[in-house]
């Protein structure tokens, strides 16, 4: 059976190079300042998604990611991979969006998108490690869920079989479709770029991007508009708050009742240092301080 899914994703900033510099004077995070990536945990999703389209001859697999204009990278990213098309939700009523209204928003987006059978998105992104949004997705569309998936094993008479994650072990449990499934980290990692498909793509954008880009690729901005006219897949569909029908109190900083307040940047640093042998008197002395201390016990 061919299917149409759409796999949530997220642009996030790289939390492993936090700096002073990683919050806005509103209490946001100040994603310019930071390294962007693919949040990895979507990218698992991305491999759910793209086997069950090997799986079933003539399925879709659309990337939707809200953000800035430059969060259109990761859709490049999901088209070099096997992913056929993508939506970028960017529009600066949608900025400062916490889970309540980032769900929002994805959810008008996906209704806008229209007869959806697989909604996939990674069970949380390392900015936030909330797992919310996911399950709020579902929420507002009214559809069944499944989270902390690590394999969808098939898709048959309308029935998605998944494989998740649960304390002490695994369950194995179906669901029907329309569905919205979140995916572990311990899912099979994403497949690497394709090269042709790279080359295919690789002048992809939405038209918020198409000026910074021209410039960075060095490619004149009327080549670059002949290149869309002539392969019209390389346009990247880009909505705002209007286009999916959106209420702008529900979105952005408007909608959202939850504000970060404050990201530090903390390094753990020993005080002191002990080094040890292997002698059955070292570790004999090392596990009775441990005792001592109840570190162990």
């Amino acid at each position: 059976m061919s299917l149409k899914i759409v796999v949530l994703a997220k642009q996030v900033p790289d939390t492993r190079n936090v700096g002073k510099d990683a919050m806005t004077a509103e209490g946001t995070v100040n994603r310019a300042a930071l390294p962007a990536i693919f949040n990895p945990e979507d990218l698992n999703a991305l491999e759910q998604a793209l086997r069950i389209k090997e799986q079933n001859p003539g399925t879709t697999v659309g990337l939707l990611t809200m953000g800035p204009p430059r969060a259109g990278e990761i859709i490049r990213e999901g088209l070099y991979r096997g992913a056929d098309t993508g939506w970028l939700l960017t529009d600066r009523l949608f900025a400062g969006a916490d889970t309540l209204a980032t769900s929002y928003a994805l959810a008008a987006a996906i209704k806008k998108i229209g007869d959806v059978d697989l909604v996939i998105g990674g069970r949380q992104a390392i900015d936030g490690d909330t797992a919310q949004v996911g399950p709020q997705v579902a929420q507002k569309l009214g559809l069944n869920q499944v989270t902390y998936a690590e394999e969808i094993i098939k898709i048959e008479n309308g029935k998605a079989t998944i494989r998740r994650m649960i304390d002490g072990g695994v369950e194995v449990v179906e669901a029907p479709l329309p569905l919205v499934v979140t995916v572990n980290g311990s899912a099979a990692e994403c497949r690497p770029q394709n090269a042709k498909l790279v080359m295919k793509y690789k002048y992809a954008a939405c038209p918020l991007e198409m000026a910074e880009l021209s410039a960075k690729w060095k490619v004149d901005s009327g080549k670059m508009e002949e290149m869309r006219q002539e392969r019209p897949y390389l346009t990247l569909t880009q909505w705002s708050v209007a286009d999916v029908d959106g209420d702008p109190q529900q979105c952005g900083m408007s909608g959202s009742p939850t504000k970060v307040k404050e990201v530090q940047s903390i390094a753990f640093q020993a005080k002191e240092s002990k080094c040890l042998t292997a002698s059955d008197e070292d570790i004999n002395g090392l596990i009775v301080e441990l005792l001592n201390d109840k570190i162990i016990g």
